[in-house]
Protein backbone atom coordinates (compact mmCIF):
# COMPACT_ATOMS: atom_id res chain seq x y z
CA UNK A 1 0.00 0.00 0.00
CA UNK A 2 1.64 3.47 -0.68
CA UNK A 3 0.64 6.92 0.86
CA UNK A 4 1.13 10.58 -1.18
CA UNK A 5 4.08 12.00 0.77
CA UNK A 6 4.46 15.65 0.40
CA UNK A 7 8.54 15.82 -1.07
CA UNK A 8 9.14 19.24 0.00
CA UNK A 9 8.78 21.30 -3.30
CA UNK A 10 5.62 21.47 -5.25
CA UNK A 11 5.14 17.50 -5.71
CA UNK A 12 3.81 14.43 -3.96
CA UNK A 13 5.28 11.14 -4.30
CA UNK A 14 4.33 7.77 -3.15
CA UNK A 15 5.79 6.05 -0.37
CA UNK A 16 5.76 2.50 0.70
CA UNK A 17 3.67 2.09 4.03
CA UNK A 18 4.02 -0.46 6.51
CA UNK A 19 5.86 -4.23 5.78
CA UNK A 20 5.29 -4.52 1.82
CA UNK A 21 7.34 -6.82 0.54
CA UNK A 22 8.57 -6.18 -3.11
CA UNK A 23 8.69 -9.13 -5.57
CA UNK A 24 10.07 -8.60 -9.53
CA UNK A 25 9.32 -11.32 -11.30
CA UNK A 26 11.06 -12.58 -14.63
CA UNK A 27 9.73 -14.44 -17.78
CA UNK A 28 6.32 -16.19 -17.85
CA UNK A 29 5.66 -15.06 -14.40
CA UNK A 30 5.53 -11.40 -15.88
CA UNK A 31 1.97 -12.43 -17.18
CA UNK A 32 0.90 -14.03 -13.83
CA UNK A 33 1.18 -10.46 -12.45
CA UNK A 34 0.73 -8.39 -15.33
CA UNK A 35 4.21 -6.28 -14.58
CA UNK A 36 7.54 -6.78 -13.41
CA UNK A 37 7.58 -5.68 -9.67
CA UNK A 38 4.83 -5.56 -7.22
CA UNK A 39 4.36 -4.95 -3.75
CA UNK A 40 2.48 -6.63 -1.50
CA UNK A 41 1.67 -7.00 2.82
CA UNK A 42 3.84 -9.65 4.16
CA UNK A 43 4.43 -10.15 7.85
CA UNK A 44 7.74 -12.03 7.12
CA UNK A 45 8.62 -15.67 7.75
CA UNK A 46 9.79 -18.19 5.66
CA UNK A 47 10.83 -17.55 1.84
CA UNK A 48 8.18 -20.51 1.60
CA UNK A 49 5.68 -18.21 3.22
CA UNK A 50 6.54 -15.44 0.91
CA UNK A 51 6.10 -17.51 -1.72
CA UNK A 52 2.94 -19.09 -0.41
CA UNK A 53 1.34 -15.47 -0.12
CA UNK A 54 2.59 -14.76 -3.51
CA UNK A 55 0.73 -17.38 -5.07
CA UNK A 56 -2.42 -17.08 -2.72
CA UNK A 57 -2.37 -13.24 -4.66
CA UNK A 58 -1.27 -14.63 -8.09
CA UNK A 59 -2.56 -18.23 -8.50
CA UNK A 60 -1.08 -18.17 -12.19
CA UNK A 61 2.25 -18.56 -10.78
CA UNK A 62 1.66 -21.42 -9.07
CA UNK A 63 2.30 -24.05 -12.17
CA UNK A 64 5.34 -22.10 -13.09
CA UNK A 65 7.15 -21.92 -9.25
CA UNK A 66 6.24 -25.73 -8.04
CA UNK A 67 5.78 -29.10 -8.63
CA UNK A 68 2.22 -31.40 -8.47
CA UNK A 69 3.92 -32.44 -4.79
CA UNK A 70 3.85 -28.90 -3.96
CA UNK A 71 7.81 -28.34 -4.00
CA UNK A 72 9.40 -25.66 -5.81
CA UNK A 73 10.91 -26.57 -9.05
CA UNK A 74 14.27 -27.13 -8.79
CA UNK A 75 14.95 -24.58 -11.86
CA UNK A 76 13.12 -21.98 -10.46
CA UNK A 77 15.74 -19.31 -8.64
CA UNK A 78 14.77 -17.20 -5.46
CA UNK A 79 16.48 -14.04 -4.26
CA UNK A 80 16.42 -12.13 -0.96
CA UNK A 81 17.65 -9.21 0.03
CA UNK A 82 20.64 -9.91 -3.65
CA UNK A 83 21.16 -12.90 -1.95
CA UNK A 84 20.40 -16.53 -3.40
CA UNK A 85 17.79 -18.22 -1.08
CA UNK A 86 16.43 -22.28 -0.12
CA UNK A 87 12.49 -22.00 0.70
CA UNK A 88 13.47 -22.28 4.21
CA UNK A 89 14.94 -19.64 4.87
CA UNK A 90 14.34 -16.38 6.70
CA UNK A 91 12.54 -13.25 4.55
CA UNK A 92 11.94 -10.28 6.10
CA UNK A 93 8.33 -8.39 5.97
CA UNK A 94 10.29 -5.84 3.96
CA UNK A 95 12.21 -8.16 1.97
CA UNK A 96 13.09 -7.30 -2.06
CA UNK A 97 12.72 -10.90 -3.69
CA UNK A 98 13.49 -11.53 -7.53
CA UNK A 99 11.93 -14.78 -8.96
CA UNK A 100 13.36 -16.30 -11.31
CA UNK A 101 10.53 -18.88 -12.70
CA UNK A 102 11.95 -22.72 -13.60
CA UNK A 103 12.75 -23.03 -17.67
CA UNK A 104 12.31 -25.60 -19.73
CA UNK A 105 12.66 -26.70 -23.06
CA UNK A 106 10.39 -29.06 -25.12
CA UNK A 107 6.97 -28.98 -24.90
CA UNK A 108 4.58 -28.30 -22.27
CA UNK A 109 1.07 -28.68 -21.25
CA UNK A 110 0.00 -24.73 -21.47
CA UNK A 111 1.09 -24.42 -17.58
CA UNK A 112 4.15 -24.88 -17.71
CA UNK A 113 4.37 -28.82 -17.03
CA UNK A 114 6.29 -30.84 -19.86
CA UNK A 115 4.65 -33.33 -22.23
CA UNK A 116 5.12 -36.47 -23.36
CA UNK A 117 5.22 -35.34 -27.02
Amino acid sequence: MDKPTFDGGAHFRHVPVGDDMRLTVYGPLRSATGEKTVSMAFDGGTVEDALAAFVERYPRAETQLFDDDGSLRTSARISVNGERVEVDDACPADAEVTVFPAVQGGRTDGQGRPTDG
